[in-house]
């Protein structure tokens, strides 16, 4: 069922591998690798960034159970994209080039990959 906000989706910059930093929040300052993008909620799973404590029960993968630490989803808009040049955050554009989209940085205008 389309709600009301799906026309009005903002675009989502950052992809799945890529390293970001966090801009704001308990975690800011640190960088990380995009584990999972969750599009339709705007959150994503950072590398060691947002990391909370879960009880677990026993199972197959761990025999013990007990608290587990891993990370939580984060607020897209917290974060922001590095540079592949110099290695700061930066915002990101679109832009075509050979009749594809390509993302770049605006801070070094290099296309990222």
């Amino acid at each position: 069922m389309k709600t009301k906000t799906d026309r009005f989706k903002p675009k989502i910059f950052i992809k799945k591998n890529d390293v970001v930093f966090v801009r704001s929040g308990d975690d800011k300052g640190k960088k990380g690798r995009v584990l999972e993008l969750l599009a339709d909620e705007m959150k994503a799973f950072v590398e060691g960034v947002n990391i909370v404590s879960r009880a677990t029960k026993p199972n197959a993968k761990n025999t013990q159970g007990g608290i587990v630490k891993q990370e939580a989803a984060i607020q897209i808009s917290k974060l922001s994209l590095l540079d592949p040049k110099d290695g700061k955050p930066t915002r990101v554009g679109r832009r075509s080039e050979n009749g594809k989209s390509v993302r770049y940085s605006k801070r070094s205008n290099e296309v990222i990959k």
